[in-house]
């Protein structure tokens, strides 16, 4: 059966008829801002014709676009012709002016009839996107780049009006950690345009390295575009740290930069630029060490991630060479916006500095702080005067906000918040829900990444414009962008496997209605998408598909295994003894009581699969005491919920306890037999992440007098590769209902630890009670 594909509400032309079933249905992404299905379908034949008017520009460069992909993929002789009276009575597709006043300067009406399409726009924009609507309704394969025999090429009937709900959609890619390919660069910004974005912001500067060639500082690419060698692994995986031998460089001339920014014209996206600065600026220090705090030190370009305390002194000659580079990537770059970073930049150089702190006494600055944003104000002040305008990341709101400036918010949505308060314009890009380098399944399961857990599903049910503005300060939120930094990702194929399908959950958020969304809709509608994106040869990852578990305890105190995935249409087979399930297998209908420790495995008719073990123990459930904080163990259930992380990188599990010794008392309800009682550690150095140097576990029957208790040190080694470490004690034939543990805080990191002296945390999961 067919499927209207988003809930009634938006359906505004008509109500919804029936209508001839077809292979793609009404898979539209984004999905329209008005849609009414229709009776009936429009099917291409040899004699079909694209009719647009020969003088109009914006018409023919659509309608040339259209016919182009629809010869290639159909093979029939669909060209572009005059509107003339006896094509018009024929069953063509008919590009006209809108004259409405509805569309706006990027939306379009699409009319789809058994006898004729009818596509009108005010803009090329929005010609352009009508084009990316239409080709959806046909069959997938209208997206090949080759010829498809045996396809009936018929579109569904459906009346459409679409405009965008935000001025502002948008997709960075991070080419500084790794330097991508021109043909890469285009193929990134095809996809941005196929699903109707239209700004593109190219990260070309940072500490590892510098991309873009200014013609009058050549070393910034002789020098700065090149790192003798990379981190080896992930950033927390081995200490002291370890490197690939390998050098890693790229730059692109200003050359390619015009070729690539053409590209993107033609297809309406606009790019920003960004320049990183005061901070993150190692690559241009180590091609120009005149440019720091201190001249005479000698500079490499940055082999680790994370932020370098190497940055841009506010000297003269400082100011003189940034204006110059700005002045080369405004002409390479025509938008409004220059993005200057101003994220992360550290102050220590700035404090040791005697020319910085005479600075701040000559300006009345108070604290570096100010004196960031002093810095900010000379380059807004600037680019102003070029008839430009600057973004931004929100640090730039410390110390008082450049005039002219638009703030990027990605420490959350406060950032924004207090920008649109100051009627600063704001584009929304919080990590938790738009940074696409995190993990987007099961880490041990996936290729290293960043770290944390960011699903499709949590990105499409991200809000842009936060509740707490008033009317008045919502039209300061310009929009939306998705960022993919690239440390962990070597190669245009893992940037689409991160990018892609998420990318495209916050297209759609971007660009419909404000009002309630339907994920379980979205994700069918996507499932049918990907195959369009197979045609167009996207990497993407198929986590979409995933099972998840999750437990939870009955009234009786029994775990529960909760399983559940994204694609409503699949169907889940589980099995607990081992073996491999098939559909011959139990089907999941709800929640899987489990009586002892099991494996459980399940696969979904999409091929999904979970293998993860429950473990069940005398403490599963109970409740505890503990000097956690709340928000990494909310509901008090992290470490007696019967899931035990499954390794190093895994992190949904671990709680942590920062710069504090951690004690855990847990209840168990009654006094009870305890033999044996077993807890993880985390090891992860590099990111301050000791064992604990001894834990202690006591027993007690009252809750207050802990008589029986072993105490062990903790031996392992700093050096070397992250890790589990277990801590076991055997009580043998104990009695109690209280256990208490306390672990001992390794203290500040040590001499030699890129952090020496800062506090340390213990992390750990599952306290075992058997």
């Amino acid at each position: 059966m067919l499927r209207y594909a988003l809930a009634v509400w938006l359906f505004v032309f008509t109500s919804c008829g029936a209508f001839a079933q077809t292979e793609n249905s009404y898979n539209l992404i984004p999905f329209p801002a008005q849609f009414s299905g229709q009776e009936g379908q429009f099917t291409l034949t040899a004699f079909t014709r694209i009719l647009a008017a020969p003088k109009d520009a914006k018409q023919q460069a659509a309608a040339q676009l259209l016919s182009a992909q629809l010869r290639t993929a159909t093979g029939l002789p669909i060209t572009v012709m005059a509107p003339t009276p006896a094509y018009a009575k024929g069953k063509h597709i008919n590009f006209q002016a809108h004259t409405g006043g509805r569309c706006g300067p990027e939306g379009y009406v699409l009319r789809v009839t058994p006898d004729r399409v009818t596509v009108e726009a005010e803009t090329p924009k929005g010609y352009f996107y009508a084009v990316q609507t239409l080709l959806q309704l046909l069959p997938t394969e209208a997206f090949s780049p080759k010829t498809v025999s045996g396809v009936t090429w018929a579109m569904p009937a459906c009346q459409i009006l679409d405009r965008p709900r935000y001025a502002y959609r948008g997709l960075m890619l991070d080419v500084s950690r790794h330097f991508m390919p021109v043909a890469f660069v285009k193929k990134y910004i095809d996809l941005l345009a196929r699903h109707k974005m239209n700004t593109f912001h190219w990260h070309l500067t940072d500490d590892q390295g510098w991309r873009v060639e200014i013609k009058k500082y050549p070393k910034l690419t002789q020098v700065g575009s090149t790192r003798t060698e990379t981190l080896a692994g992930h950033y927390g995986e081995n200490y002291p740290f370890r490197y690939d031998g390998q050098p890693h460089g790229g730059f692109y001339t200003q050359e390619q930069i015009k070729d690539v920014v053409r590209y993107a014209a033609a297809r309406h996206v606009t790019i920003i630029p960004e320049i990183e600065l005061p901070g993150h600026a190692l690559a241009a220090i180590a091609a120009y060490p005149e440019l720091s705090c201190e001249p005479t030190k000698r500079y490499e370009v940055g082999k680790i991630w994370g932020v370098y305390e190497d940055v841009y002194c506010p000297t003269e000659k400082t100011f003189t060479f940034l204006q110059d580079v700005l002045t080369e990537v405004m002409a390479l770059f025509p938008g409004k916006y220059i993005h200057i970073g101003g994220d992360e930049c550290p102050k220590e150089a700035w404090k040791k500095s005697a020319f910085c702190q005479n600075l701040m006494k000559q300006q009345k600055l108070k604290t570096e702080e100010e004196l960031q944003s002093y810095f900010i104000r000379r380059i807004d002040k600037f680019v102003t005067a070029k008839g430009r305008a600057i973004i931004g990341w929100d640090e730039i709101l410390e110390g008082g906000l450049a005039p002219n400036a638009t703030v990027m918010s990605w420490r959350g949505t406060e950032g924004g918040i207090e920008a649109a308060k100051q009627k600063h314009t704001v584009v929304m890009t919080p990590g938790a829900f738009c940074y696409l380098d995190k993990y987007q399944g099961e880490p041990t399961q996936e290729p290293l990444a960043i770290g944390g857990l960011l699903t499709v599903e949590k990105v499409y049910g991200y809000e842009p414009t936060p509740a707490e503005l008033t009317p008045e300060q919502k039209k300061y939120i310009l929009g939306v962008q998705g960022n993919v930094w690239t440390e962990y990702m070597k190669t245009p194929e893992q940037v689409e496997y991160m990018s892609y399908p998420r990318a495209i959950a916050l297209a759609e958020i971007g660009w419909m209605p404000e009002g309630p969304r339907n994920f379980e809709d979205f994700a069918v509608r996507l499932k049918n998408h990907l195959r369009r994106l197979d045609y167009l040869g996207v990497n993407y990852s198929k986590r979409l598909f995933d099972v998840r578990a999750s437990t939870q305890f009955g009234s009786d105190g029994q775990l529960q295994v909760r399983l559940e995935k994204s694609d409503s249409d699949s169907k889940i087979y589980y099995t607990t003894n081992g073996r491999q399930p098939n559909t011959s297998s139990t089907e999941y209908i709800g929640p899987i009581t489990l009586n002892k420790t099991t494996t459980l495995r399940a696969v979904t008719t999409t091929g999904a699969t979970l293998n993860e073990t429950f473990v069940i123990h005398r403490a599963k459930g109970k409740s505890y005491t503990s000097n956690l904080v709340k928000q990494v163990d909310p509901d008090g259930r992290k470490l007696t919920d019967g899931e035990v992380a499954q390794g190093p990188q895994s992190q949904t599990e671990w709680v942590d306890s920062w710069g504090n010794d951690l004690e855990v008392t847990i209840d168990l309800g009654e006094v009870r037999s305890v033999t044996k009682v077993s807890v993880n550690f985390l090891k992860r150095i590099p990111y301050r992440i000791f064992p604990p140097t001894s834990v202690e576990i006591a027993l007690s029957r009252d809750g207050s007098d802990f008589k029986e208790a072993i105490a062990q040190p903790v031996n392992v080694p700093l050096e070397g590769t992250w890790a589990v470490v277990p801590v076991v004690a055997d009580f043998k034939t104990a009695k109690a209902r209280y256990v208490r543990l306390k672990a001992k805080n390794a203290g500040k990191a040590p001499v030699g630890h890129p952090e020496a002296g800062k506090s340390t945390s213990i992390e750990m999961d599952e306290v075992i009670v058997d």
